[in-house]
């Protein structure tokens, strides 16, 4: 990777480092890939200012740390919304874009400064962000968007803003199917599987901050480039046909993966040291992501099946509502051979679960990170979408890769059967889901390819690199 310009006199001065502004979304699965894709740029040679609110300040201690003289935080006192909670993404897009004056203020007081690290040379913002498209042009600097999940999702949602289909009036708005005939198999999906945030503007139900989320997405479509948290290995027929129109034609980097390369964790040690107890791929595990408990009616369907298919299984509860006594006869299985559980409450080590030979199927919602973190590991999934992009990451899963199964894809809606869920269960844990589990582990070793040496992650990276460094011997 580059990480310095050079030049063929021995007595000038190599060029500056180029400066580029990162605009996070303030919620931790958007924040913490942004945030490991600034490392790897600081170790490229760039230098960073990356914004941060006084709740999420702390997230970039790691960064800082490890990069002390190339990264810098910059927060604004007067602003006060505190997006560490649950709010809406209608409300947090409002609030943060009171940002954009005091902000622009900033790029243009750096301009006229110049000096060491002065002129901003370009802004990397996260696709919630929209509100900084317009703040880099008056700056007059290109801005790349940051996607925290897969192309096919971030294509589909900015094609739905762009294209704004509606359901005939006559037509039974949940089973009406829109389709996306300018993504490769122009795929259909039922109006109920596509963003809440649309089908809410369309519904006249998006309340006062419909038009900032629909702007949101447009502004995205201005933009100079996508930066996407994903792998040709998962969705190279989407990425090998760009240009694609559903993105306005806006090149894409595929970059996955931007965390670290995995690593023993300590903190896991107990979960590990229950898992060794078990035989290859015999244990589920399941979670539903940090931001999302499962219902109660839906959480008593999956443990029913659990029990009745009598499978071990590692279960990252969160806040979710479990049947009453489940918890307590799951810990009373251990001891024994079957059905035995752990619930987890509060954080989980899942890296290090999914990377376990005794985890053998993850039963997930199919958020981005699940989807890239499973597919890293080999591990086939159980897909239960819900809401947000996660009907288009089970797409992927079951009807492209091929390394998953359904579980339901009615969401929320839709309680699945017991009876139906604890046959999936066996079809897929243990001995009979051994070709999806091989299916599996031939992605993974495609992704770990994708990531290493000349790989096209590790080629995508270093391209978005060298246009960075571009803009700043231009500046």
């Amino acid at each position: 990777m580059a990480t310095t310009t050079t030049t063929s006199d021995p007595a000038a001065a190599p060029a500056p480092a180029p400066h580029v502004l990162l605009v996070p979304y303030p919620a931790r699965g958007h924040m913490q890939p942004l945030l490991h894709l600034a490392s790897r740029l600081a170790a490229a040679g760039l230098r960073l200012t990356v914004v941060a609110t006084t709740s999420t300040l702390h997230l970039l201690s790691p960064l800082l740390a490890e990069h002390p003289s190339s990264v810098s935080p910059l927060t604004f006192p007067s602003f006060e919304h505190d997006t560490s909670g649950p709010t809406s993404v209608g409300v947090d897009l409002h609030a943060l874009a009171a940002l954009r004056e005091p902000l622009g203020e900033w790029v243009r007081a750096r301009a006229r400064s110049g000096g060491e690290g002065g002129r901003v040379v370009a802004v990397l913002s996260d696709f919630f962000c929209g509100w900084t498209q317009p703040l880099a042009a008056e700056a007059g600097v290109p801005r790349l968007v940051f996607v925290p999940s897969g192309v096919l999702a971030t294509a589909a949602t900015h094609s739905l803003f762009r294209r704004m289909p509606r359901p005939p009036p006559a037509a039974a708005g949940r089973e009406y199917a829109v389709e996306f005939p300018g993504l490769p198999g122009a795929p259909a999906f039922p109006w109920r599987q596509l963003s809440r945030m649309y089908r809410s503007y369309v519904e006249g139900h998006g309340g006062e901050h419909a038009e900032a989320i629909k702007n949101n997405f447009l502004w995205n479509l201005e933009s100079s480039a996508l930066v996407c948290n994903t792998s040709r290995a998962l969705e190279g027929r989407y990425l090998d046909a760009q240009p694609l129109e559903d993105l306005a034609g806006k090149r894409v980097w595929a970059v996955w993966p931007v965390a670290p390369e995995f690593t023993a964790d300590e903190s896991a040690g107990e979960v590990i040291r229950w898992l060794d107890a078990f035989p290859d791929a015999s244990v589920a595990y399941v979670s539903f992501g940090s931001m999302m408990a499962l219902p109660p009616p839906h959480a008593a369907s999956l443990a029913a099946a659990l029990e009745r298919s009598k499978t071990p299984f590692v279960w990252a509860a969160s806040t979710a509502t479990l049947p009453e006594g489940f918890e307590e006869r799951a810990a009373a299985a251990s001891a024994s051979a079957s059905a035995a559980g752990l619930v987890i409450r509060g954080w989980a080590p899942q890296t290090a679960v999914l990377r376990h030979r005794a985890v053998g199927c993850f039963v997930t919602h199919c958020g981005w990170n699940s989807v890239v973190e499973a597919a890293a590991a080999g591990v086939p999934m159980l897909a239960w979408p819900m809401a947000a992009d996660q009907f288009f990451n089970a797409r992927l899963v079951v009807d492209e890769a091929r390394v998953g199964a359904p579980v339901s894809l009615g969401g929320f809606g839709h309680v699945p059967d017991a009876g139906e869920l604890a046959g999936v269960l066996r079809e897929v844990v243990g001995e009979a889901g051994g070709e999806l589990r091989a299916r599996a582990k031939e992605l993974a070793a495609r992704m770990a390819e994708a990531a290493r040496g000349d790989g096209s992650s590790r080629r995508d990276l270093d391209g978005m690199v060298r246009e960075l460094w571009d803009l700043g011997s231009r500046s």
